[in-house]
C-alpha cells in the first residue's frame, strides 16, 4: 500500500502522522520550503491568509494535536508564528520531516485504468517525475484563492489608491499614516481592521451585512470549549442559539449600538465571527463602521448612507477559495460549487482519493482532521470498507440539502460541518 500526502500544512501533518503510526507508506508532497500551511513565515511578496498579526481564534488546548501539547509557556491563543513553530516541532518529533518532499508541487493526478493514482509532481529545479500510488490525501487547504466581487463598485477604474485584497494584506505598517477601508465583517476583516487602526491615520470597516460577532471567551470559557461541553451538546439548535444569544447579550449587547448591521438569522444559521476586539476598537473610535460601498470616485469612498470619506487604500476581506489545478477541471471538489463528498472526504465516482480538512467548522479543525486521518487509515488497511457508491451519494444529497435548509448552498457553505456531529459520523463510519 502506497499513500501520497500533497500538503504538509496542519492537516497533511495529521495525515502523515496517522499513516507513520500504522507503518504504511507514503511521501508527502510539499510545494513550500517549510512546514505549516498557511501559519508558516511568507517569503517577500508572497501573497498568503495567513498576515503578522494573527493569532488563534481557538484555544490552544484544542488546537493541538493528540499527545502533543502547546507548551505552558504559550498563550491561551497563540500567534501566527508561535503556531508555526508548534507544527515545525510537532513534524519533528513525530519523525515526519524525512517523508516530506519539499518545494515540490503536485502538477497532475490521475487516475489509471486498473485504479491506481498516477501523480506527476515537479521539484524546485522544474523537473517532473512520475509515480503511481495506490492511494492519493489531498491535504492541500481551501484558502488559497482570493474572493473579490464580481464587479468593483462604480468609479472603481478612477480610484486614486489601493485596492487589494486581504491575500495581499502582511502588516498594519505598511499602512502606517494612511487612511484605508477595510470591507468585510469575517475573520480576516476584523483581525485586518484591529490591526490597521493601530498604524493607519484612520480605520473604516465596512460592512453590507449583519454577521454575528462572538467574543473568543464567554463567562471566562472559550466559546468552543463550550461548544464541546456536555452540557451544551445535550441541548437542541433552539436551546444552544438561545442560551447563545442570551449570553451574547449580557456580553455585548446589539451590535446596532455599535454602528453594524444586525444579522438577519439567528446564530448558527450563519457562519460567526469570533473576534475579542474589534467591538471594543470601534467603541474607542479607532475603527469606523459604514454600510456597503456605494461609488468610488478619485480618493472619495461613498456609502449607501450618503455618507463618503477619503482613502489611500481598500482592503477586501472578502473570503477566500480554493483550487486544485492538479485534479481535472471537472472535479466536484474542484472549487467551482458545492462538494459533494462523502464524509466530506470522498467522492462516490473515484474512490481512493481523499481530502483532508476540506470543510470549515465552528472552532478548532485539529481533532477532526485527526479523526479524518484515522478513517482513512482505517480504510486502507482494511478495517473499515467504503459503502457502496449509491449509498455515499444518498448522503452527500442528505449533507448538502441539510446545508441548503440551514445556510443557503454554496462552495463555500457546502465546507461547514458542526464539530459533534461530524466526529460522530467519523467515529461510526
Amino acid at each position: 500500500m502506497s499513500v501520497c500526502v500533497i500538503g504538509a500544512g496542519l492537516s497533511g501533518l495529521a495525515a502523515a502522522y496517522a499513516l507513520r503510526e500504522r507503518g504504511l507508506d507514503f511521501v508527502c508532497l510539499e510545494a513550500a520550503a517549510e512546514v505549516g500551511g498557511v501559519w508558516r513565515d511568507r517569503l517577500p511578496g508572497e501573497p498568503g491568509p495567513a498576515y503578522r498579526a494573527l493569532h488563534l481564534n481557538t484555544a490552544k488546548g484544542l488546537t493541538a494535536f493528540k499527545g502533543f501539547p502547546m507548551g505552558e509557556d504559550l498563550p491561551m491563543y497563540p500567534s501566527r508564528r508561535e503556531m508555526a513553530e508548534y507544527l515545525r516541532a510537532f513534524a519533528e518529533r513525530a519523525g515526519l520531516l524525512p517523508y516530506v518532499e519539499f518545494r515540490t508541487e503536485a502538477v497532475s493526478v490521475r487516475q489509471d485504468g486498473h485504479g491506481a493514482w498516477r501523480v506527476v509532481s515537479r521539484d524546485v529545479h522544474g523537473l517532473e517525475s512520475v509515480r503511481v500510488f495506490d492511494q492519493v490525501v489531498v491535504a492541500s487547504g481551501h484558502h488559497t484563492v482570493p474572493l473579490v466581487p464580481d464587479r468593483l463598485p462604480p468609479g472603481a477604474d478612477s480610484f486614486t489608491g489601493r485596492i487589494l485584497h486581504s491575500m495581499e494584506y502582511a502588516d498594519g505598517a505598511d499602512f502606517a499614516g494612511q487612511r484605508v477601508v477595510v470591507v468585510g465583517l469575517g475573520a480576516s476583516g476584523v483581525d485586518i481592521a484591529v490591526d490597521l487602526s493601530r498604524h493607519a491615520a484612520r480605520t473604516t470597516v465596512s460592512v453590507r451585512r449583519g454577521q454575528h460577532v462572538v467574543p473568543k471567551q464567554l463567562f471566562g470559557i472559550s466559546v468552543e470549549e463550550i461548544a464541546v461541553a456536555p452540557w451544551f451538546t445535550a441541548k437542541s439548535l433552539p436551546e444552544q442559539q438561545e442560551f447563545i444569544e442570551e449570553a451574547l447579550r449580557v456580553a455585548r449587547g446589539p451590535l446596532s449600538g455599535y454602528g453594524l448591521p444586525e444579522p438577519e438569522n439567528r446564530i448558527f444559521a450563519t457562519p460567526v465571527t469570533i473576534s475579542d476586539e474589534i467591538l471594543s476598537r470601534i467603541r474607542h473610535g479607532a475603527v469606523l463602521p459604514k454600510p456597503g460601498i456605494e461609488s468610488l470616485e478619485g480618493s472619495t469612498v461613498r456609502f449607501t448612507d450618503g455618507s463618503s470619506t477619503e482613502a489611500d487604500a481598500i482592503v477586501y476581506c472578502t473570503g477566500y477559495g480554493w483550487s486544485l489545478p492538479f485534479l481535472p477541471a471537472d472535479h466536484p471538489a474542484g472549487g467551482h460549487g458545492p462538494v459533494p463528498l462523502y464524509r466530506r472526504m470522498v467522492d462516490p465516482d473515484r474512490p481512493g482519493l481523499f481530502f483532508l480538512g476540506l470543510f470549515r467548522p465552528v472552532g478548532s479543525i485539529t481533532r477532526l482532521v485527526e479523526a479524518q486521518a484515522q478513517w482513512v487509515v482505517r480504510l486502507l488497511t482494511g478495517e473499515s470498507v467504503l459503502p457502496a457508491a449509491e449509498v455515499m451519494r444518498k448522503e452527500v444529497e442528505g449533507h448538502l440539502a441539510g446545508i441548503e435548509r440551514r445556510y443557503g448552498l454554496s462552495a463555500g457553505s457546502s465546507l461547514q460541518v458542526d464539530v459533534n456531529g461530524y466526529l460522530r459520523e467519523l467515529a461510526g463510519a
